[in-house]
């Protein structure tokens, strides 16, 4: 593709702006890898980027099946963070309706995992990784001794 060529009905304002955000990773971001790597050194496992539900099209970003608990990392800028997002200046229509299709998945998501008997966890990636890997082990714990 040259500099000067976009796909039809492209959704990026330059070739270079496409490039750069289909580089965005989805998993193992650092707020992803910081959590986990806490929860894993107090010995708990889990999946990583795992489906909690087969039939649900969404992964969550830690699983720990066993206690049915799903634990997501959100992007602030992706999800829609009450404190940090910004709607872009270019093509701020397309941004602000895929994040608001973003956050209402994520309800579903939140929904559909807790009437299929899951809980649910959901952080920021602001948030301090010590705290989230604290509620992470607090939960994993609780929800294991309600299982015995």
């Amino acid at each position: 593709m040259t500099e000067a060529a976009l796909p039809e009905g492209s959704w990026a304002s330059s070739p270079a702006r496409r490039r750069n955000m289909q580089a965005i990773k989805n998993r193992d971001t650092r707020p992803e890898w910081l959590v986990r790597r806490l929860v894993h050194a107090q010995g708990l496992r889990y999946r990583v980027a795992a489906k909690p539900l087969a039939h649900l099209r969404r992964t969550a970003d830690m699983v720990f099946r066993p206690a049915k608990l799903a634990v997501f990392i959100d992007g602030c800028y992706w999800h829609g963070c009450p404190q940090h997002y910004v709607s872009p200046k270019t093509n701020p229509g397309y941004w602000s309706d895929k994040v608001a299709r973003n956050i209402a998945r994520d309800r579903d998501t939140d929904e559909q995992l807790t009437r299929a008997g899951w809980h649910v966890l959901r952080f920021w990636e602001h948030e301090s990784p010590d705290d989230c890997a604290l509620q992470i082990i607090t939960a994993v714990q609780r929800l294991r001794t309600v299982e015995t």
